[in-house]
C-alpha cells in the first residue's frame, strides 16, 4: 500500500518525511503511452513523489502542482498533489519522437540550450474574488550557472533561495514503485535576532541538520525503492530519537469530470463550440492526466446554451 510517513528527530530543529508509491503509481503508468521513455517515467515518478513530500510539508488546502518545462526533447512535465494525497502526473514531448537516452537527465529533457524552468504553483481551493494562484519559477541551474541534472537538486535550491530552508530530498522511480525522502531544517524561534546568535547551541543545530542530510544522501536508489519505511528509518537514523506519525495514504486519482469540461466548452462559446460539431460530427475531449474521453454532440452543446438550464463555472482546460 502506498503510503507517506513524516518523522521528527526529538530535541533538534529537523523533520523528515517518506513517500512510497506502490500499486497507485503502476495505475498512473498503465493509462500512460506503452511506448514512453523509460527516463521520461522516471521523472514523472520522481516528481509525484516531490509533489507529495511538499504538498504534505506545507499544509495547503489547495492543489499544488508542480512542472518542469523548457526547450529539450521533453515539452513539459507535471505532477499535482492534493491536500487529500491524491496524485496525477502528465508530461508532454516536443514532437513526435519518443526516443530519449538512458537515464538522460533534466539538462538533455529539458535544459537542452539553457531555457528549462521549474514552476510551483499553489492554486487555493476556496479563491477569494481577484485571488490568483501563487506561483514560484526558478531555472533548471544553481548559482553558479551550472546546469542541475535531477529534480531534488532544483527544488532544493528553489527552497533555499525562496523559503530559507535547508532542504535534503532523494527521490527515485522505476516501472514499479516511486518514492521520496525529505529532510529539512525547522527555523528555530527567535533565530538570528540577537547579536552574536551564532554560538556552538547555533552551530549544532546546523550540524545536526547536516548530519541528517548526509545520512540521507547515502541511500541508494535502490534500497529507496526496494525496502520499506521501517528499514529505510532504521538503516539512516538508528542512532538517533525519532518521533515517527501515522502515515497517510496518498492515492492516484484526477480530478477531471464531464461537468469540467462542459465548462470550458460553455468558455468557447456557442458559435466556437457549434463549429466543431459542424466540422467532425462531435466534440471529443481526452485528458492528459488519466486517459478519460468525454464525448458531447450536437443535443449537447444544445443543452449547454438553452437558458435556464443548471450551467456549471466555466474553465479553461480539462483539470
Amino acid at each position: 500500500m502506498s503510503e507517506l510517513t513524516k518523522f521528527l528527530f526529538e530535541g533538534l530543529p529537523v523533520r523528515g518525511m517518506l513517500v512510497k508509491l506502490d500499486a497507485d503509481w503502476r495505475e498512473l503508468l498503465a493509462r500512460r503511452p506503452a511506448d514512453e521513455p523509460p527516463a521520461l517515467r522516471a521523472l514523472l515518478g520522481e516528481m509525484a513523489a516531490a509533489a507529495l513530500l511538499m504538498q504534505a510539508n506545507i499544509k495547503f488546502d489547495g492543489a499544488l502542482v508542480l512542472q518542469v518545462f523548457g526547450d529539450g526533447p521533453v515539452k513539459l512535465a507535471v505532477a499535482e498533489a492534493q491536500p487529500d494525497m491524491s496524485f496525477r502526473a502528465t508530461a508532454k514531448l516536443a514532437g513526435e519522437g519518443r526516443a530519449l537516452p538512458a537515464g538522460a537527465g533534466l539538462e538533455a529533457m529539458l535544459n537542452v540550450h539553457g531555457q528549462g524552468r521549474c514552476a510551483i504553483t499553489l492554486d487555493p481551493r476556496q479563491r477569494h474574488p481577484g485571488q490568483q494562484p501563487y506561483q514560484g519559477v526558478v531555472p533548471l541551474h544553481g548559482d553558479l550557472r551550472e546546469p542541475l541534472q535531477r529534480v531534488e537538486q532544483v527544488l532544493e535550491h528553489y527552497m533555499l533561495q525562496s523559503e530559507q530552508l535547508d532542504t535534503k530530498l532523494v527521490l527515485a522511480a522505476d516501472e514499479h514503485a516511486a518514492a521520496g525522502l525529505l529532510i529539512q531544517r525547522l527555523p528555530v524561534e527567535g533565530e538570528g535576532n540577537l547579536e552574536g546568535r551564532r554560538n556552538e547551541d547555533e552551530i549544532g543545530l546546523s550540524e545536526a541538520f547536516n548530519r541528517a542530510a548526509l545520512l540521507a544522501a547515502t541511500l541508494t536508489r535502490e534500497e529507496l525503492l526496494g525496502l520499506s519505511t521501517e528499514r529505510i528509518l532504521h538503516r539512516l537514523y538508528w542512532e538517533e530519537t525519532l518521533r515517527v506519525f501515522k502515515p497517510l495514504v496518498p492515492r492516484f486519482a484526477c480530478t477531471c469530470s464531464r461537468e469540467r469540461v462542459r465548462g470550458m466548452l460553455r468558455s468557447l462559446g456557442r458559435d466556437e463550440s457549434e463549429s466543431l460539431i459542424a466540422e467532425r460530427g462531435l466534440v471529443e475531449v481526452g485528458c492528459d492526466f488519466c486517459g478519460a474521453q468525454y464525448r458531447f454532440d450536437a443535443v449537447d452543446v444544445g443543452e449547454m446554451f438553452t437558458p435556464g438550464r443548471d450551467q456549471p463555472p466555466a474553465s479553461s482546460a480539462v483539470q
